[in-house]
């Protein structure tokens, strides 16, 4: 057992909001699975399946004679039974020998063959998996922790991959190498023979699947209590400046060496457990093995057989036992392997909730292709539950080339508007027009090429500042990269360190303060050239003459585009053409900033609470660059 435990490390325990395998669920996989094995497109790796196949059955079958021959050449050597004149013993000892070499031969130029298949089997799954994930609806996404999504692909590709080199190459031919040897037995011995040696496969294997059942339950519960260990480290190093200042680094010991402690005894418990399974495997082999060779040891003295066939029982019943050895490590790795895949088979069996048309209507996207395109929401109703709606008959229009801002307290449906344009949700009722057209006419790839959005959260990748900037379009000259960001106000700052555009920002950006975060979020939009923009915030974690510069330069940007603004802060939009005020999901005032100051209703009270705030003669916050502690509404 102890040369692949470690193949059955990990339990196969459901991740957080991913489905649960169904009591059906290994026939499902396999039925899932068979296709990708058997691929239509590829004759190439049909035939390297098919003779794999055919070695596998090749190496069992030399394996089989390795002990006949040899059984053999003992009873030429001892004498017991006359050869005929091309048999002698070196001839016998050669052709064992050429047996063993072809057997190991067989089973490597398998795995060669079948290499290439279990491997682009892994690989074709995992992008068919990541590229659904893509497809799914943002609900799907904030419902699932996006760690369980990918460890669940992690695992599933393992489990595919562990059953293909374990499962497929390791019980199918132990099963047909036992199945050989039993009919072997019989047909040389009789069936008295094969009949305890069936009755000694079955303990074996009875007791090793009882035994690593029960097994498993100690090893998840093991695994579990060392995945809250690192859970707590993770946790506590990731606050590391918390820790320090309330000075609790011996509390955060304690809790990290109390789960510790019980991680200790359950690995104490599965240690143990290993050792019970091997000690009676141990007692099932030896019991049916020395049952066995007194059966052929009384029929050698009776003169019945040569010592050559008490060698050849003991050598066929020693070949069943060491693969069988690891037939409980096996078990459990399969077991594993099986309910991760279902779980990665799960994911990419989920519907996607936002999907495109049978027949897309065309939209162009850069505004060098076409001019700015039209918005229009039409008594749009919509709620992330059905027992909550958000917006309550929404309508509201934007043309051509127009400038429109949303204002509103936390939680009136300002962001759920642009999620919606973006089409990450579709309405309940109502429409969502671009250009005269329901976004439900285009595809979502077309809709959201020509839809730029700087967010309120600006999230980077762990990469450099330069390649951040053109993923807002991949293949953009240098050039066209920096004219981004001198446009966001960002290229000085850059040119300004060691490394320029080729400074690595960190996990999500990490390494950039707020604002340069932001600057590196609007040259990205900027450089994506959509037809329409949409800033969620796109100013609010920069200060004062920041905020002013960027200001500036998207009114540059923005004034051939048709320009929707979600904002917090009521200075940043008071040039819209239109400002909607938004109050528990509908438009309670619309019009420019002047006339509804004039108007003295809710919009004129949040212009007088704001600029309260910031008027230093009345001790106010004076503070621009601070970022509104605005939570999106859910």
């Amino acid at each position: 057992m102890r040369p692949t435990q470690k193949l059955a490390d990990r339990a196969g325990v459901p991740e957080p909001g991913i489905p649960a395998a169904s009591p059906r669920s290994v026939w499902a996989t396999i039925g899932d699975l068979l296709p990708y094995l058997w691929p239509r497109d590829s004759v190439a790796l049909r035939a390297r399946v098919v003779l794999a196949v055919v070695l596998l059955v090749a190496a069992k079958v030399a394996t089989l004679y390795v002990p006949y021959v040899f059984s053999r050449a003992v009873d030429a050597l001892s004498g017991w039974q006359t050869l005929a004149p091309v048999l002698t013993p070196v001839a016998l000892v050669l052709a064992y020998g050429a047996l063993r070499v072809a057997s190991a031969a067989f089973g490597e130029l398998r795995d060669i063959l079948f290499a290439p298949v279990r491997f682009r089997v892994s690989r074709v799954i995992a992008m068919q998996s990541f590229r659904h994930m893509h497809q799914l609806s943002l609900r799907f996404h904030l419902d699932r922790q996006t760690g369980a999504v990918t460890r669940a692909i992690d695992r599933g590709t393992e489990g595919i991959e562990t059953l293909l080199r374990v499962g497929v190459f390791s019980i199918v031919p132990t099963l047909l190498e036992a199945a050989m040897v039993i009919g072997v037995i019989w047909h040389l011995f009789g069936l008295s023979y094969a009949a305890l040696m069936v009755m000694a496969v079955a303990a074996y294997v009875g007791f090793t699947l009882l035994f690593t059942s029960w097994r498993m339950r100690i090893r998840r519960r093991m695994n579990d209590i060392n995945a809250e260990a690192s859970n707590k480290a993770l946790d506590s190093l990731l606050n590391y400046e918390t820790v320090k200042y309330f000075g609790n680094e011996r509390h955060e010991e304690r809790r990290y060496d109390e789960a510790q402690a019980r991680y200790e005894r359950a690995a104490v418990s599965t240690q143990l457990s290993l050792n019970g399974l091997n000690i009676g495997q141990a007692v099932i082999i030896a019991v049916a093995l020395t049952a066995v060779m007194l059966m052929a040891a009384h029929d050698v003295e009776a003169g019945r057989y040569g010592v050559g066939r008490f060698v050849l029982v003991n050598t066929y019943l020693m070949q069943l036992y060491l693969p069988l050895n690891f037939l409980g490590s096996v078990y459990a790795a399969l077991r594993t392997s099986f309910v991760d895949m279902e779980h990665m088979f799960a994911l990419m069996n989920e519907a996607a909730e936002v999907t495109d048309p049978a027949r897309p209507r065309p939209l162009a996207a850069r505004l060098d292709q076409a001019p700015a395109a039209s918005v229009r929401f039409e008594d749009v109703r919509f709620g992330y539950r059905p027992s909550r709606e958000i917006l309550h008959g929404v309508s509201f229009s934007v043309p051509t080339g127009g400038h429109v801002a949303v204002v509103g307290a936390t939680g009136a449906g300002k962001s759920t508007l642009s999620r919606l344009l973006f089409r990450f949700y579709d309405v309940t009722s109502g429409r969502v027009l671009v250009d005269g057209h329901d976004v439900r006419d285009y595809t979502q790839a077309d809709l959201r090429a020509a839809i730029g959005v700087v967010p309120q959260d600006t999230v980077l990748f762990n990469d450099t500042i330069g390649y951040n900037i053109a993923y807002g379009r991949i293949g953009a000259s240098r050039e066209e990269v920096e004219n981004a960001a001198r446009l966001a106000q960002i290229h000085d700052f850059i040119i300004s360190l060691p490394e320029g555009y080729d400074t690595t920002v960190g996990e999500r950006g990490l390494k950039l303060s707020g604002g340069e975060k932001q600057r590196v979020a609007i040259a990205r939009t900027i450089l994506k050239n959509p037809r329409v923009l949409l800033l969620d915030e796109a100013t609010s974690a920069l200060d004062t003459q920041t905020e002013r510069d960027i200001q500036s330069a998207l009114r540059t940007v923005s004034r051939h585009r048709t320009t929707i603004v979600i904002a917090h802060r009521l200075s940043t939009v008071i040039d819209a053409d239109e400002i909607l005020v938004m109050a528990d999901g509908r438009i309670v005032e619309r019009g420019p900033h002047a006339r509804l100051l004039a108007a003295g209703g809710l919009y004129a009270r949040m212009w007088a609470s704001q600029s309260h705030e910031n008027d230093p003669d009345r001790g106010g916050d004076t503070s621009r660059d601070r970022i509104d502690a605005e939570v999106q509404p859910v």
